[in-house]
């Protein structure tokens, strides 16, 4: 195989000094803030967390948080510690997330026992997992990677024939449920013989199996996010079924893990992931079931469409200001007017609700963005959102619910944290999240 060159996470990478935020903006009213911003309330974010806690246990499930929406240490603690249970295992999306990880302190003291690398591995980023690897064992933690094809299988193989001491990488096989994002397909022939390359590898550990249901964001109702819920486990379920028939006539059964740990979830599925839910599941189970979710702390507008959560559930917010106002230029003669957000403060992504973001107690939406700005437009009042409010004025602040958390968080350097039970009115903490890959 031609050889890949490494690459290693840059952790020199600049990323701004939290202590001097803290100095400068904690204490200091949300109207005091520079435009556009972040806004996270901790008390309902820590909520949404505790109440994740309680559908893990309640659907007899360990819980893994995915950490790419906030990419925080003082995120990654909310989620992994509540008043309701406790879990140490994450998955991350990037090495920088899991190089954070570390940084921060949360493998040393015991809160992060377990990560996940999130995509199928990069075989240039072996070297980086390695040393990720190395520094995890140190702590008595673990490194775990997916795997879809086998041409990683024979990388990693020809990798650790190089190393001086060669290790097995414990590994998720990561399952297609029809999104076709990532994974093997379940069907039987190829899969098996998948499965036996991969059983006879010195250089993997089978864990189990996983899959994310993207799809299920299309959910309107419980019992349609249930179904979605169901099919990830079947499809974990039927792949670990497979897999035993063929570890069966392994000679390398006792270097996988057994039970196989069934890894499914996303922020609508696991929202639907109760003790009511487990029981429409009629199956015997292959092996044990892992929950796994990252929106779900901060929530927004495509989750909202799901109906499983309501407007008081979503913690984050983009605090902005109005610049200019452009009466009766709209549809219908309606106002418009222009606000200093647009596709860089708050992603371009969409979603089943229109626009790209709703104005908190205004009757307003973001209907069109450009990259630095955004145009507000005027819509019918919406009492049970209590966006009844159609006033707006040049120099007013006010704050929009964006579509995707997880794109808007990302194009902020910080996040300005207030807390509801605190009145939410002032700054009492600043996050700085990881940047860059």
């Amino acid at each position: 195989m031609t050889p890949i060159l490494q690459t290693r996470t840059p952790l020199h990478f600049l990323n701004p000094n939290k202590d001097a935020l803290v100095a400068d903006f904690v204490g200091k009213p949300l109207n005091a803030l520079r435009t556009p911003a972040f806004i996270v309330d901790r008390a309902v974010f820590a909520e949404n967390c505790r109440k994740m806690h309680e559908n893990a246990r309640s659907w007899g499930a360990t819980f893994r948080a995915h950490l790419k929406t906030h990419k925080t240490v003082e995120g990654t603690k909310l989620q992994l510690v509540s008043d309701t249970g406790r879990a140490s295992a994450v998955a991350v999306s990037t090495l920088m997330e899991a190089w954070g990880v570390v940084q921060g302190g949360l493998v040393a003291d015991g809160t992060v026992k377990d990560i996940l690398y999130g995509l199928p591995i990069g075989l240039n980023k072996l070297d980086d997992l390695s040393a990720l690897h190395a520094e995890m064992t140190k702590y008595g933690g673990t490194v775990r990677i997916l795997l879809d094809h086998l041409d990683q299988v024979k990388f990693l193989e020809e990798y650790e024939r190089k190393q001086e001491h060669p290790k097995k990488w414990s590994a998720f096989i990561k399952m297609n449920g029809g999104l076709k994002r990532a994974g093997i397909l379940p069907e039987p022939v190829s899969f098996k013989a998948f499965m036996r390359r991969v059983f006879a590898s010195s250089a993997i550990s089978v864990f189990g199996f996983y899959t994310h249901a993207g799809y299920s964001y299309g959910s309107t109702s419980a019992e349609e996010a249930t179904s979605y819920l169901t099919g990830e486990v079947r499809l974990t379920n039927d792949a670990a079924a497979m897999a035993m028939e063929v570890l069966a006539e392994s000679d390398n059964r006792e270097v996988n893990n057994q039970p196989f740990v069934l890894s499914v979830g996303s922020t609508p599925t696991a929202l639907s992931a109760t003790a009511a839910a487990k029981l429409k599941m009629t199956s015997i189970l292959n092996g044990t079931l892992e929950l796994h979710t990252g929106n779900y702390p901060m929530l927004d507008l495509q989750q909202l469409h799901t109906t499983l959560i309501g407007h008081p559930q979503i913690s984050q917010k983009v605090l902005v200001t109005v610049i200019s106002y452009y009466p009766g230029r709209g549809s219908d003669g309606q106002d418009e007017a222009m606000c200093d957000a647009g596709a860089i403060a708050m992603s371009k992504d969409t979603g089943r609700i229109p626009g790209f973001g709703e104005v908190i107690g205004k009757s307003w939406k973001l209907g069109r963005i450009s990259q630095e700005h955004g145009i507000l437009v005027q819509v019918p009042p919406d009492p049970e959102s209590g966006r009844t409010d159609p006033t707006l004025k040049i120099g007013d602040t006010i704050e929009i619910v964006g579509q995707h958390a997880c794109l808007i968080a990302a194009a902020h350097s910080w996040y300005y944290i207030v807390d509801s039970d605190e009145g939410g009115d002032k700054v009492v903490d600043i996050w700085v999240p990881w940047k860059g890959w």
